[in-house]
């Protein structure tokens, strides 16, 4: 006689899936890079691991540029990055993204973490230019931007923001989404800045202290000597939902509201590209 044990799979299935943690997107990166004899920008040091990628296109620049790559496809609840960049006296370095970034749907209790610190020493230049971060519904994401800038170190820093997707109708009714940015110079406070959207989006931005109904919004920073000397000029690119103030003699603030990413970026590039006096990175221009 065969005898046969009967298992019941429903159950084992469901006490497993109970108890399996998802497997999420762990990554760093951290890049240095100085200035020659000839004043040439070289690469001094380069570390990366995870899903964290920097490629680096050729360059027939004094400059460098540098392409930040996310090989996870975006970021969810629980992952979490970590970037450091340096930027070592005389030297220049542009840091861009392949890709917009993606916020995507997030697991309850599970946040991605999102952290960068750059620091500028005296006389270099530093250019943040990010591509848009996309947020979608249920996403819940933590960033913190700080940046130290040392002695006469100069600074163009774009930090743009979508909430969903005008073309594919994306709406925003439950998100969680909290922004820090600190730039110091010297070890003193030069600019806080913090955005913190929980809820129904939509609603929030809405209102017309905030954003008015925008679907994306922008924010520029130009630390530069003669920072001053480009405000007329940048004023005059600007839409009527963009504005453009001096908070010091050298410190140049842009804010900028758009129906769609489409629009903040026709609004942004030329901008930009004014202030750096210098094409926009590559990924910028595909």
């Amino acid at each position: 006689m065969i005898r046969c044990k009967t298992i019941n799979l429903r159950s084992t299935f469901h006490t497993q899936e109970a108890t399996f943690t998802q497997p999420r997107a762990i990554g760093a990166a951290s890049v240095v890079v100085q200035a020659d004899q000839s004043g040439k920008t070289r690469l001094a040091n380069l570390r990366q691991s995870g899903c964290m990628k920097l490629v680096f296109p050729k360059m027939y620049r004094n400059d460098i540029e540098a392409v930040l790559v996310n090989t996870s496809g975006g970021i969810t609840g629980g992952d979490t990055l970590a970037l450091q960049a340096h930027a070592k006296p005389g030297a220049m370095l542009t840091l861009t993204t392949q890709a917009a970034e993606r916020a995507y749907r997030a697991q309850d209790g599970e946040v991605g973490k999102v952290t960068t610190h750059l620091t500028v020493e005296d006389d270099a230049q530093l250019n943040w230019m990010p591509q848009e971060l996309i947020l979608y519904d249920n996403c819940a994401l933590s960033r913190r931007l700080t940046i130290d800038l040392q002695g006469t170190a100069q600074l163009l820093m774009v930090e743009p923001v979508v909430f969903g997707r005008k073309a594919m109708r994306e709406v925003l009714h439950t998100v969680s989404f909290r922004d820090r940015i600190e730039i110091r110079r010297d070890g003193k406070p030069l600019y806080l800045d913090g955005m913190d959207l929980s809820g129904d989006a939509v609603q929030h931005l809405a209102r017309p202290a905030l954003a008015n109904g925008a679907g994306a919004m922008a924010s520029v920073v130009f630390a530069h000597p003669d920072a001053a000397g480009h405000l007329q000029a940048v004023r005059a690119m600007l839409p009527a939902t963009g504005g453009a103030s001096m908070l010091t003699d050298e410190l140049l603030v842009i804010r900028c509201l758009a129906p769609d990413s489409f629009e903040l970026r026709r609004a942004l590039m030329p901008v930009l590209e004014h202030l750096s006096q210098k094409n926009l990175p590559i990924s910028w221009r595909l």
